[in-house]
């Protein structure tokens, strides 16, 4: 593996990272207007583009091990490390690719961390409302001779009478 085959992996990286903002972004939108109808299948476009992500972190690992390697530097370097030791003009590349690697990940933080307050809001407004709708009723017991004793639950008959 060479400089160009881990360049052209991290600039694969950045167009998935860019792809699971979008696909963020979607998602926020459709929890902000309410469209919970498409929630299932924008969660499963977000794990697609995870999985080609992950798959592509094996791919990546490996060939900065071997670049490392070559560099006589140690085992599973970070970006910043491979790029402080790599000749030029893969130094100034490496250091650009980590730097919105850096970016695209602090967005997509953000981005989750924002639509997972709005799904629990969104969950606490709609426990409060079925709590609202539905208030808890206590049931009382019965005495011996049949009558309710304590806080017994009463059903409104017809006529309107308790």
């Amino acid at each position: 593996m060479d400089h160009q085959h881990l360049s052209t992996l991290l600039w694969r990286e950045q167009e998935l990272l860019d792809l699971l903002l979008f696909k963020a972004e979607e998602k926020q939108y459709l929890i902000l207007t309410g469209k919970s109808r498409w929630l299932a299948r924008i969660a499963h476009e977000i794990e697609v583009v995870l999985e080609q992500l992950r798959t592509l972190e094996v791919e990546r690992a490996a060939a900065t091990e071997q670049i490392a390697s070559r560099l006589g530097m140690e085992a599973n370097p970070s970006l910043r490390q491979l790029a402080d030791s790599a000749p030029a003009p893969w130094n100034d590349l490496y250091a650009k690719h980590h730097e919105a690697l850096l970016v695209l990940v602090t967005e997509l933080r953000g981005l989750s961390d924002a639509n997972k307050e709005l799904i629990e809001s969104g969950l606490a407004v709609i426990n409060d409302a079925l709590t609202n709708a539905h208030p808890a009723t206590t049931t009382g017991t019965y005495t011996q001779a049949g009558r309710a004793s304590g806080n017994a639950y009463r059903s409104v008959t017809l006529d309107g009478a308790m």
